[in-house]
């Protein structure tokens, strides 16, 4: 990772860390002084009445994507869903439900008071089969060919690897898995430097890719059926977009996409088990232990 990259990783750690703190102090995420800036593009408002009113306000509060992924991720009983950059744990906990008690919904975050957040809103919420890990995004500790459905709102955007997040999310999934993620994707015609003019980067708009880079992007991993659809504009030529694509139920090693999954998380070095958020363990096939 280069110097630059760090530094952007480092600047959207601090600041979605301090929107946690905040929202555990009563705030919101998007007001105050160590807000992230967001309009009603953004945060809770864009999801129902239904699902606000049935969620921890904390939960609610910590939201901060450009899109409702549990809407349109095609969610069943029994699913494990892993929400890549979970925040405060709105749509993990929206998942659990939808996949019932024989599901599991894993929420992934690198901030640790997001983390502190969403495990207080999950005692909150009562829910039993919702466990949130601490990683990043780029080299998600789970085993390969674990998880049925990933999802996302508004995060793959702020990553500097955008590839390497493709990569991993094509490594966990199971074949035949598929992603439902909502992100800021831009038109064609924008380059980096309009897309950077238009809004910071931790603000979810300057990282964006374009609609060709983001296809390409998912196709180089291995994705099939890929669609992606605006839906509404959240500045001059940016686009929050669903964003769907599957994994084929049966790979080939020599493709792309088939290398990778046979390969693991390659130099990233994947291991088998990751660190819960709540200091356990999560070993192959969704296991838990417990240290000490």
């Amino acid at each position: 990772m280069t110097e630059l990259s760090t530094d952007l990783r480092e600047t959207v750690r601090q600041r979605y860390a301090a929107a946690a703190v905040q929202v555990a102090e009563g705030g919101s995420a998007c007001c105050g002084p160590a807000a992230i800036e967001t309009d009603d593009n953004f945060g809770s408002a864009l999801y129902t009445g239904a699902e606000r009113e049935d969620l921890p306000a904390d939960a609610v509060a910590a939201s901060l994507g450009c899109g409702n992924p549990t809407a349109v991720a095609d969610l069943n009983e029994g699913d494990r869903v892993l929400d890549l950059g979970s925040g405060g744990g709105i749509d993990v906990l929206l998942s659990a439900r939808r996949v019932g008690p024989a599901g599991r919904a894993f929420g992934l975050d690198m901030t640790e008071e997001m983390l502190a957040l969403a495990l207080a809103n999950q005692k909150k919420a009562g829910a039993t089969n919702v466990e949130f890990l601490k990683g990043t995004i780029e080299a998600i500790p789970l085993p390969a060919n674990t998880i049925d459905v990933v999802i996302s709102n508004c995060v793959i955007n702020l990553s500097t690897d955008k590839a390497a997040v493709f990569a991993e999310t094509f490594r966990v999934l199971a074949p035949g898995g598929r992603i439902g993620i909502s992100d800021v994707v831009a038109e064609d015609t924008l380059s980096p430097v309009q897309r950077a003019e238009r809004g910071d980067y931790v603000g979810c708009i300057a990282g964006a890719l374009s609609f060709t880079e983001y296809r390409a992007g998912l196709k180089a991993a291995g994705f099939t059926d890929i669609e992606i659809t605006p839906t509404h504009q959240v500045a001059d030529g940016m686009h929050s977009a669903i964003v769907k694509a599957a994994k084929p139920r049966t790979t080939d090693t020599g493709t792309a996409g088939g290398a990778a999954a046979a390969s693991g998380r390659g130099a990233r070095g994947g291991a088998s088990d990751g660190e819960r958020a709540d200091g356990g363990r999560m070993e192959d096939g969704g296991r838990r232990t417990d240290e000490g």
